[in-house]
């Protein structure tokens, strides 16, 4: 395996460029799937490699249930530095396995806590709940909303509140936020994937809603008076799922021109060079993984045949 099991662990750090300038130069849709897909395929891969890490530092430790033939010279010549390697991996692995964990179980009780709690209440797609709090928030398939928030907007206001939050109900973006937070929990180096996701999300949530709409304005100026009136506002909202974002900033992208929609930027631009230098670290952190578990297999396999 050689160094090749370390570098899924490092090289989450290709995709930091993408991830600031994927906020401002692709499509919202665009960067919230593509930083997604990169986070669960890098987060995998490093975790697979922290298994491996694992296998040959528990071969290490006396009375472990592993066959005696894993803890050969040459299993562990196959990693290099293996005693400090191994046995690093165990706690590391550890407290991934722990952190993911509590991020799922969190996010299952929050959400089946909000169900509970709007069984009562009339309408299956919109909750609107007598309260003086203002606040909104997306449910997978619910948005629930407060009078005192409907009451501070202007009838087309709340269009487009709804339709920002229909949004997320219809595009599953609790999917895409939960998936990040996991990646994030996984290795802190994706931890720039999650927060331009979270970001780019709610930019979708506002494109979405200002086709709906039909007026960019009228959705910067709903989310913007959202915002006030809803300022140190500690919404109920499910595990992982992100706040409000950057209002300046997506209020500023609302008030100029849509995004032009593109699937792969061109190479010769910044965003495209940033795009590629992600794609090529995904690529080559699968690769390392797939190698450096084919190597053990067989390197395991020959040591201790079954």
């Amino acid at each position: 395996m050689g160094v090749f099991v370390f570098l899924p662990l490092v090289l989450p750090l290709t995709a930091w460029p993408v991830a600031r300038l994927a906020e401002g130069r692709l499509h919202p849709r665009t960067a919230t799937r593509l930083l997604t897909a990169v986070a669960v395929v890098m987060a995998g891969c490093s975790t697979l490699c922290l298994a491996l890490l694992m296998v040959v530092g528990t071969a290490q430790l006396p009375g472990n249930p592993l066959p005696d033939g894993w803890s050969d010279p040459e299993v562990r010549a196959a990693v290099p530095h293996d005693e400090i390697a191994g046995r690093a991996a165990i706690p590391a692995l550890a407290a991934v396995t722990v952190l993911c964990g509590r991020t799922v179980h969190r996010h299952r009780r929050v959400a089946r806590r909000a169900r509970r709690a709007l069984t009562a209440l009339p309408g299956r797609a919109v909750a609107v709940l007598p309260d003086s709090t203002p606040y909104a928030y997306a449910l997978p398939d619910r948005i629930v909303v407060t009078t005192a928030l409907l009451d501070g907007l202007a009838p087309a206001e709340r269009r487009a509140l709804f339709a920002h939050e229909r949004a997320h109900v219809t595009a599953r973006h609790h999917r895409h936020l939960l998936a990040v937070h996991l990646a994030a929990r996984t290795n802190p180096f994706l931890r720039p994937l999650r927060t331009a996701v979270r970001y780019t999300a709610e930019r979708w949530a506002d494109e979405e809603a200002a086709r709906s709409v039909g007026d960019r304005r009228t959705v910067a100026r709903a989310i913007g008076t959202a915002a006030l009136l809803s300022a140190g506002t500690p919404a109920p909202t499910l595990a992982a799922v992100a706040a409000a974002g950057p209002v300046p900033r997506r209020v500023a992208a609302l008030l100029g021109p849509a995004p032009v929609v593109r699937s792969w930027p061109s190479a010769f631009t910044t965003a495209g060079l940033a795009v590629w230098g992600a794609a090529a670290g995904t690529l080559v952190s699968a690769m390392s993984s797939a190698n450096s578990a084919v190597t053990l297999f067989l390197i395991l396999r020959a040591a201790a045949p079954l």
